[in-house]
């Protein structure tokens, strides 16, 4: 079994009833497209970052007073994604990025093959269908629950010339039940919650009319 379908079939999410645009880079419409500066700009300025004992709320905060929106090895890389998109903001980023661990797993637990379309790059998508496909052969279903969110920070942002890529670390306690077609459980205990450590990252093309962040890798912290 590889790292990834570890991750797959090791967390659950709640539905949250909202499309992926809506929380990962949504626009007024009154922004302009992001653009490269010129070499006489000044840099951009340093993203916030927020010690863990501040409250929760404060600017640059991830929600739900999770911590840290980044860890200090992304701080090079949120530079250099400002100043190319000087629209990206890195705690509404973080909104959607929860919002996204949530409703990607739900999507893929429901074996909602539409949504994940949606949300996942070719890759990411295939992966998560041929999991979907092998568990209907068993006749077995999934009844998963996010218990909650512990933390969830950007690690790492690598930006090329056409590309941007985010990964986000994700801490949280899930409890897993998986039954058969009769409704019997096969595994799991809705009482024996653990916890997971996982890496996803995120990738937007710079420029893109389309402000959509969609999953590119899953993986195991």
């Amino acid at each position: 079994m590889t790292a990834f379908s570890i991750v797959l079939l090791a967390m659950i999410a709640a539905f949250l009833g909202m499309r992926l645009y809506s929380v990962l880079g949504k626009r007024t419409g009154h922004e302009q497209e992001p653009v490269l500066p010129r070499r006489d700009e000044r840099a951009a300025p340093a993203p916030v970052r927020v010690d863990e004992t501040e409250t929760a709320g404060a600017p640059g905060a991830a929600p739900g007073g999770s911590g840290l929106v980044y860890e200090p090895a992304a701080e090079i890389g949120l530079r250099q994604l400002l100043a190319s998109d000087r629209h990206f903001d890195a705690g509404r980023f973080m909104e959607g990025a929860e919002a996204a661990y949530r409703m990607i797993l739900e999507a893929f637990w429901s074996g909602d093959r539409d949504t994940l379309r949606d949300l996942c790059d070719d890759d990411s998508y295939e992966a998560f269908v041929e999991a979907i496909e092998a568990r209907e052969k068993r006749g077995e279903r999934l009844d998963n629950r996010l218990i909650g969110i512990d933390t969830a920070k950007i690690t790492a942002v690598e930006l090329s010339r056409t590309e941007a890529r985010i990964t986000v670390r994700y801490q949280a306690d899930i409890s897993a039940i998986t039954r058969d077609a009769d409704g019997k459980l096969v595994s799991g205990s809705m009482s024996d919650a653990a916890q997971t450590d996982d890496l996803w990252t995120f990738r937007r093309a710079i420029g893109s009319n389309d402000p959509n962040w969609l999953l590119d890798e899953a993986d195991v912290a």
